[in-house]
């Protein structure tokens, strides 16, 4: 299989695998939504059990205060009753105090059975109104679950299609190189990408000189060495490749250049060159002059008088 099939394999295989991964987790997360009303609901039940249980203690209580109010009310009653059948003051002062003492305690009573029985009638409404709330909650999740199951049902569809679609493309590939692509499409959603003028763009990052052109001849799968991507070459839309030595001029310039300052230097030092041997040429002459002179000296102070 020639890399350029391989490669149009794994393009349409990314398609695939980026709409696969991404129905996986829908059909993952979609359970997430009833679980969180099924926990408003379970919250609301457990509240409502509740408020049940302290509803039964205050309807207790108030039967309880029923119970006491009915004493004080008929130990009032009977004293005020027997008031006319006393004979003595002792039996009148016994009296009154009796008649005293329910009084109170019935006044005592019928106060405290006031607050609890309107206690009582308002956890009553907030009961209801609460046991409303939850049947209301227990058909949302119903029709939710309902709607779910039928979304669950499209996407299942789907993936079994693309399931397929996936079996027919990865046969031929390195699976080794499969394993890495689906990987890598898991995290970042691209798994092969386009190398244009030296650059990855799935990273953006510039790519060094010769890996990029092994990229560009397409011989083998390579692997981005910052993103871990598959790389394919691809020709930039915009002719963008830079020229380096154009506010410089060209090489072939900076040769003649180059050269110019070889023949300076060349011409130059030949000049020095022949100033020395000029020098040194007249430095010998006047040595010779020099010897002459003395040669013609000692001559004249040998020569015999006559």
């Amino acid at each position: 299989m020639v890399m350029t099939e391989i490669f149009n394999k794994l393009k349409s295989l990314q398609v695939i695998l980026g709409r696969k991964y991404e129905l996986e987790n829908k059909i993952n997360e979609a359970p997430k939504q009833l679980d969180s009303q099924g926990i408003l609901l379970d919250r609301m039940r457990k509240e409502f059990i509740e408020k049940n249980h302290i509803y039964e203690n205050i309807k207790e209580k108030v039967l309880q205060l029923k119970r006491e109010l009915d004493e004080a009310v008929s130990a009032r009653e009977s004293g005020e009753k027997n008031m006319d059948s006393i004979t003595t003051h002792r039996e009148y002062e016994a009296l009154e105090k009796q008649i005293s003492e329910a009084s109170a305690k019935e006044a005592e009573v019928r106060k405290s059975l006031q607050k609890e029985e309107k206690s009582l009638a308002e956890l009553n409404d907030s009961i209801k109104t609460m046991e409303e709330m939850i049947k209301a909650q227990e058909n949302d999740i119903a029709e939710s679950r309902k709607t779910l199951d039928g979304q669950l049902d499209n996407l299942k569809a789907e993936l079994v299609n693309l399931n397929n679609q996936e079996n027919e493309i990865i046969p031929g590939l390195d699976q080794e190189v499969l394993f890495k692509f689906q990987r890598i499409i898991q995290r970042n959603s691209e798994g092969i990408v386009a190398v244009k003028n030296g650059v990855c763009t799935g990273c953006n990052m510039i790519l060094p000189a010769q890996f990029a052109n092994e990229v560009h001849e397409g011989d083998s799968i390579l692997f981005c060495p910052y993103c871990s991507r598959i790389l394919f070459y691809e020709e930039s839309e915009e002719n963008t490749q830079e020229t380096y030595f154009d506010d410089a001029g060209s090489l072939a310039d900076i040769e003649d250049d180059f050269i110019d300052e070889e023949e300076i230097d060349e011409d130059t030092e030949d000049e020095l060159f022949d100033e020395q041997e000029q020098e040194l040429s007249d430095d010998e002459d006047d040595i010779d002059d020099e010897d002459d002179d003395d040669v013609d000296e000692d001559a004249s102070e040998e020569e015999p008088e006559n």
